[in-house]
């Protein structure tokens, strides 16, 4: 039977992967913090990995940056509500699947993540590097969460009305703001 909650593999514990590294050192304070934040949700949802919707959740939990991208007023609102009823009703059909469209290749290492949701968090690392920083924040997580239109961050996010290319665009001006 596997167990229905993520851990981190024996050699993962204490924050450090086999290979010497910290598992947050590409991540920002903020980031980390979501990760933490997401692990314990899918504990407390009974889910066996962490997946994209978790990672929405704790984003607009822990990251007032990621929070203001999104936007303020009714429409965060309606996308916390629906990221709530999560565990009463909305989003009971995800537990027991993997959250894999297919359209991404695996990724190793993310232990405890689902393959979307793995590939989410490499991806906000190589954006981060991308615009010449060593750790990735919760925005650039947030921008990786809404290119796999197959995420269950994506259909949260449809439900509640928020396109995810205006979530892109966001991002954008965000690190790139328009004089």
């Amino acid at each position: 039977m596997q167990p229905r909650i993520p851990r981190q593999s024996a050699g993962e514990q204490n924050g450090r992967r086999r290979d010497g590294t910290d598992l947050d050192a590409r991540f920002s304070e903020e980031l980390a913090s979501v990760v933490t934040g997401a692990r314990r949700r899918a504990v407390r949802d009974g889910d066996r990995q962490i997946d994209t919707a978790h990672l929405l959740h704790s984003l607009l939990e822990y990251d007032p940056e990621a929070r203001a991208v999104l936007g303020e007023g009714p429409q965060v609102a309606r996308l916390l509500g629906y990221l709530v009823q999560r565990s009463i009703g909305y989003g009971l059909r995800w537990q027991s699947t993997v959250e894999d469209s297919g359209a991404v290749p695996v990724v190793t290492g993310g232990t405890g993540f689902s393959p979307l949701a793995a590939a989410a968090m490499e991806a906000a690392c190589v954006r981060a590097a991308r615009r010449g920083v060593d750790r990735a924040c919760g925005v650039d997580l947030l921008a990786a969460l809404v290119t796999d239109p197959q995420a269950r961050a994506v259909e949260v996010l449809g439900r509640a009305a928020v396109e995810p290319r205006a979530v892109l665009a966001r991002v954008r001006n965000h690190f790139e703001p328009t004089a």
